[in-house]
This record gives structure tokens, sequence and C-alpha cells, in this order.
């Protein structure tokens, strides 16, 4: 394996909503009902929400690469607390996990937001999510249950964690 990051675009949305197909909607698939699928996959990976993401909101997207092949993405973003980023999304692809694969682009995510000055790294995850444990073994710990409606009779059951940087 070859493994390199780069910085994603507004250029970039068409890629990451290619990976989307391909690793979002799997992740989910048993965790959600296919109606909230699709609700969410619009409300955040449509071209209007993920271009408001990379210009509006400022979240910074990362594209992760096997060589020239894309196999994840990422983002991340400020927060009003100073000193205090959240990861809003972090997915590689299936076949790559379990290999460092997770393990060396959230290391990569951690060391630009330290860069930068963050010391503290926040996220959430759905509260049945099996990627909380992996979380946990990059030094995330739960901080509080969080619930979100997102509309449409939809709730989001998550778990705040946050790693200390």
């Amino acid at each position: 394996m070859n493994l390199l990051v780069k910085n994603a675009t507004t250029a970039d949305i068409p890629l990451i909503q290619e990976l989307t197909e391909i690793i979002w909607r799997p992740t989910y698939k048993d965790l959600l009902t296919p109606a909230q699928i699709e609700y969410m996959l619009d409300m955040m990976y449509s071209t209007t929400a993920l271009t408001k993401q990379m210009t509006e909101l400022q979240h910074q997207f990362l594209l992760l690469y096997d060589d020239a092949t894309p196999i994840g993405f990422a983002s991340y973003s400020t927060l009003d607390t100073p000193g205090i980023y959240k990861l809003h999304k972090i997915y590689v692809h299936g076949n790559y996990q379990g290999k460092g694969v997770g393990k060396f682009f959230m290391d990569t995510v951690t060391d630009r937001v330290k860069t930068a000055g963050a010391q503290i790294l926040e996220l959430d995850v759905n509260r049945e999510n099996k990627a909380r444990f992996f979380y946990e073994k990059q030094g995330f710990s739960i901080l509080k249950n969080k619930d979100t409606d997102i509309g449409n009779g939809y709730l989001m059951t998550d778990y705040v964690m946050q790693k200390p940087l």
C-alpha cells in the first residue's frame, strides 16, 4: 500500500459522492432505515450540502488514496470553543479496514488539527456504530450522549467523543 492524503475542493464533490455510495451506505444499512439513509444522504452529501460545508462552514475535506485509487474521505473544522476541533466525517473503504489504514488516516487528521492549534478533537458517532470501538482505540472517550432531531421525524442518537491532543 502507498497511502497518501490530499486536500479536497469543491471540484472533488463528485468523487466524495462516489465514495459515499461505496462506503457510507453499507456502513449504515443495518443501523438506519432505507428511508432515513436516503434522507441523510441528501441532507449531508448532496452537491449543495457539500458545497456549503466546504465554503460557508469552512470544513476541511481530505481524500485518502492508495496510489491513485481513492479509498476514503474525512472532514473537520473548528468549533466555537477555542482549541476544540470537530471531526465530522472519516470513512475508509471496507476492503482497507482492519489493516491500519483508518489509524493512518486518523493520525493524519490529528496531526493537521494539532498543527492548526487544536487541543481536543471531538466527534459524534451513532451509539450502535461499531466504529466507536475504533475511536476508543485511537484515544477517544465518551463525553456524553447526544440526540439530534434532523427533521422528517428522524433522530440521530450519538455519543460525543473527545480525544485530548
